[in-house]
């Protein structure tokens, strides 16, 4: 078991501090094929919102290669993944490869939580007693 974790959290960090990058590298940064994930995309960029996305996932993606702050940094970028898989999957379907990466992404996301979910377990008491 340790060794599949090991192994996703280095995929996992590899991914996302490439895709931090990406967005740096001129003409790197994909749009999408579909124009509904071309005016999405584009929405973020000229928002200035992809900016702060990229950044998260290039320290989350750094953080969790160097086995460090994994769980802050793993529900940091929690959101991001729903999104990421949101937009492989609706916005720019491109089989096999938009669907592989819109369901592998919050699965290895949810990998690198799952071995502290006894530690989140108390944020999910919906109503506590007073002290």
């Amino acid at each position: 078991m340790a060794i599949g974790y090991t192994i996703v959290r280095i995929i996992f960090g590899l991914w996302f501090t490439y895709a931090g990058i990406e967005y740096f590298i001129p003409d790197l940064q994909p749009f999408g094929t579909t124009a509904i994930a071309q005016q999405f995309t584009h929405a973020l960029v000229d928002s200035g919102l992809m900016l702060i996305v990229k950044i998260m996932e290039l320290v989350a993606g750094v953080l969790i290669l160097l086995n460090r702050a994994v769980l802050p940094s793993a529900l940091m970028v929690l959101p991001l993944s729903v999104v990421i898989a949101f937009w492989n999957i609706v916005l720019d379907p491109v089989p096999p490869v938009g669907y592989f990466f819109g369901i592998v992404t919050p699965l290895f996301n949810l990998i690198l939580i799952w071995p502290y979910r006894e530690k989140l377990a108390p944020l999910l008491v919906w109503k506590r007693a007073a002290a």
